[in-house]
């Protein structure tokens, strides 16, 4: 009887290296972090994270929350990438947006973690396209910008950090920045196709082509954190300007700049009008998340005995949805606004 050759089960062996090489190999490096951050549990992600910068941390949490599954083969060779240890996982495993929510809880809090998943969650499907635009310094990116309409500069600083954002705004014309504000606050989901285009057109100019481009979404919260990161000056110019013609989007924007965590830098004195105003049960919701330095400083502006019974009422809660927490602290917001808008208080370096 002939002899069976070897060459299907080379070619076998061939195609199954080959197979493993590529596991991971159609990830970008972004994805590739995040999957390992996956792998490596909620603690550990969470202390990792805590190391990025905001636009690092937006642009993993991005891919985190819409990593596809991952099977054992390609959790491996993502570990194997990692630590050079093939590591065979018992089950299948994907990324979440509920995986992502804790561990930002975990590594930036609360709040600070719904906010960046409300920028970040599904209706994002990825940030690392940008990534040669977002790469660009703020003067350079300034310059590839500033000729476009008001509309497309606001979904571009919707990709950046505040920081980075502001720092292009107040680089634009003084004209422009009052209306990029207004077009940012009231941005919404953006087609897809329009999206790939403007990355293709600012890849191109750039000398470097986006292969994908993403839905993002800008908003009130986007323009208020990026005011929030300029100057007090410069913001106040552009939100007086911009108050002119849109009042009410300004108030919107002043509401989401001054949020529930800058009262812990109000004095003494300040705090006590505002007590004054507040429902005690609403106050206790309200502080049931709240940081350690926020809830003495709150409680510190109550009478003693005042304190002691939210406190009590605190340690007492159950657990309390983050929505009724956040209205909670919402409607403690609309009363600071309205003292300051009275005239009854003044907000230190003020937002």
């Amino acid at each position: 009887m002939a002899e069976v050759p070897a060459a299907p089960t080379e070619a076998k062996k061939v195609v199954k290296r080959r197979v493993e090489q590529s596991a991971s190999a159609e990830m970008t490096p972004t994805q590739r972090l995040a999957a390992l951050l996956i792998l490596l549990g909620e603690d550990t992600a969470a202390a990792l994270i805590k190391q990025f910068d905001d636009n690092e941390r937006e642009l993993v949490c991005a891919e985190m929350a819409n990593l596809p599954m991952m099977d054992q083969l390609t959790q491996g060779r993502v570990l194997q990438e990692f630590t050079e240890m093939a590591i065979t996982a018992s089950s299948a495993v994907s990324g979440s947006v509920d995986f992502t929510r804790r561990v930002l809880e975990k590594s930036v809090g609360l709040f600070k973690a719904a906010e960046i998943i409300g920028r970040v969650g599904t209706a994002r499907t990825s940030v690392s396209t940008m990534q040669t635009i977002i790469d660009l310094d703020s003067i350079s990116l300034c310059n590839l910008i500033k000729e476009e309409d008001p509309q497309t500069i606001a979904l571009v600083l919707s990709y950046l950090s505040a920081q980075k954002g502001s720092e292009v705004l107040i680089a634009l014309p003084e004209k422009q920045r009052e209306q990029v504000v207004e077009r940012l606050a009231t941005l919404a989901s953006t087609p897809i196709e329009v999206v790939e285009t403007l990355g293709e057109v600012l890849s191109s100019k750039v000398g470097e082509r986006v292969s994908r481009a993403l839905n993002q979404t800008g908003g009130e919260k986007s323009a208020a954190a990026l005011l929030n990161a300029m100057q007090k000056e410069q913001r106040a110019a552009i939100l007086n300007n911009l108050d002119e013609r849109a009042p009410d989007l300004v108030r919107s924007i002043r509401m989401k700049m001054f949020t529930f965590d800058d009262l812990a830098s109000l004095d003494t004195k300040t705090l006590q009008k505002i007590m004054r105003e507040v429902d005690a049960s609403k106050l206790a919701v309200a502080l049931s998340a709240a940081t350690d330095q926020l809830k003495t400083a709150m409680l510190g502006a109550l009478s003693k005995r005042a304190a002691e019974t939210v406190a009590e009422e605190i340690a007492n809660m159950g657990k309390v949805g983050l929505r009724e927490i956040e209205a909670s602290q919402n409607s403690i917001i609309d009363i600071v606004r309205q003292l300051e808008s009275n005239g009854e208080i003044a907000l230190e370096g003020s937002k």
